[in-house]
């Protein structure tokens, strides 16, 4: 905060532009098939950790793959709702198995913010599908929904093997998704609205899991 009297800040007081990525490679390159020699060549500018800095996309996809954490994620897409590229950009960051989108296959990408490229995305017709892929895969629903009867999410016993369905930003889930899931629960609120996006509530969720089952690195 500026004392009493201060002047205002001047150019010389902004915060400078952070810079992103890094710049070609300087030689001799790294050997290595996960490298890509255009990134080397010419600078990797994307948004990844830098472990994956001149990375090909296969590459940190296969790296992921042997990584990625046991819960997916899936969300009702009906309305074309802007989160659901939140909750693929959330799912990336906290390694999610999957991604399953349920209804329209065509969804915003631009909150994504290009991580669809590294996370395994799958479309699912209906609620109805979707019943019967979680049964075959031994996943049981744990449905994101501040509905009555709902546990709350933070005393709740997750399941390693959780998939977490949401619903739509306003409307929430479906009853036909409600009634598939094996268990609600409930995020805690405490303002004066009555629902949080779903963007936010996935986020939450995944990091409700990753408290309870997630091997912490030490570093």
């Amino acid at each position: 905060m500026l004392g009493e009297g201060a002047p205002p800040a001047g150019p010389s007081d902004a915060t400078p532009d952070l810079a992103v990525g890094v710049g070609p490679h300087p030689r001799p390159w790294p050997d290595g098939a996960q490298y890509d020699p255009q990134l080397l060549a010419h600078g990797d500018q994307r948004n990844v950790r830098d472990c994956y800095r001149y990375w090909s996309v296969d590459a940190i996809v296969a790296d992921l793959d042997t990584r990625r954490h046991e819960f997916v994620v899936a969300i009702e897409n009906w309305q074309h709702d802007a989160n659901i590229g939140t909750v693929v950009r959330t799912a990336n960051a906290f390694g999610a198995r999957e991604v399953l989108i349920i209804g329209r296959k065509r969804w915003n990408r631009r909150g994504a913010m290009v991580t669809d490229r590294y996370q395994h995305l799958r479309h699912l017709r209906s609620i109805a599908d979707l019943t019967d892929w979680a049964a075959g895969a031994g996943r049981p629903i744990v449905a994101i929904d501040n509905t009555p009867g709902a546990r709350p999410i933070e005393t709740a016993e997750l399941p390693r093997n959780a998939l977490f369905l949401f619903g739509q930003e306003g409307p929430g889930l479906t009853a036909e998704a409600q009634a598939s899931a094996a268990m609600t629960l409930s995020i805690a609120q405490f303002g004066s609205t009555r629902s949080i996006n779903a963007g936010v509530a996935a986020g939450i969720a995944m990091h409700c899991w990753i408290r309870q089952h997630a091997v912490l690195d030490s570093g």
